[in-house]
């Protein structure tokens, strides 16, 4: 198994995973976990009046999400060197189609009996039925790269393997913060799409300088 000049060879009992039957399996998983998102958010929407609670209520299932896509497929396919970093971005693109397969089948048409996805976020789209799901192959591969190599950083620099809760856990902070200043600067954002941009850009910054501290 090759691995990257970037880190230290993992010991055999950490190798990569990244064999194309544990990428498909884990795929599904995570779109699987992105669908029951949607349907958990949507229903979290509706049972709850607008206001400030409902925003953090979606913020907290939106970095909740968010930390499942992005951690699990290193967790998953154990990234440790160049392949298990591409592992796990690869396990994040499946993920993303296994989502587009679910939106397609079962979400949209379920909109046409309860309203899943309203039409402000169509016309988001120029009330396309279907602008967000490119984004989403990008953005669900992006974190989920950025999320392999965050952990196999950290598993670099610590020497064992790192557990989900301790490389998440000061993403989550990052971004909660950052949603919390934008809110008291006066941001215009509702507060879950603040949240969502603070955690991409918080794992982004701490995926970079997990690698440049090793470089």
């Amino acid at each position: 198994m090759m691995t990257s000049t970037t880190f230290s060879a993992p010991p055999p009992a950490a190798a990569d995973r990244s064999d194309f039957r544990n990428i498909m399996l884990s795929g599904t998983k995570v779109g699987l976990v992105t669908g029951v998102a949607v349907l958990v958010y949507t229903a979290l929407f509706r049972a709850i009046p607008a206001g400030l609670a409902r925003e953090v209520v979606e913020a907290v299932v939106v970095l909740a999400t968010a930390t499942l896509v992005s951690f699990l497929p290193a967790q998953w396919v154990v990234a440790r060197g160049s392949e298990g970093i591409a592992g796990a971005a690869a396990v994040g693109l499946w993920g993303t189609i296994v989502f587009t397969a679910i939106d397609i089948v079962v979400l949209r048409p379920a909109n046409h009996l309860v309203t899943i996805y309203p039409w402000t976020w169509d016309a988001v789209g120029g009330l396309s039925t279907w602008w967000y799901l490119p984004i989403w192959w990008m953005l669900g591969t992006f974190v989920a790269w950025m999320g392999g190599m965050l952990t196999a950083g950290r598993a670099a620099r610590a020497g064992d393997s790192p557990t989900l809760q301790r490389v998440a856990v000061p993403v989550v902070a990052g971004a909660a913060l950052i949603a919390v200043i934008g809110r008291i600067a006066g941001c215009p954002v509702m507060l879950p799409v603040t949240a969502g941009g603070g955690f991409t850009l918080t794992l982004t910054v701490l995926a970079v300088a997990a690698v440049a501290r090793k470089a």
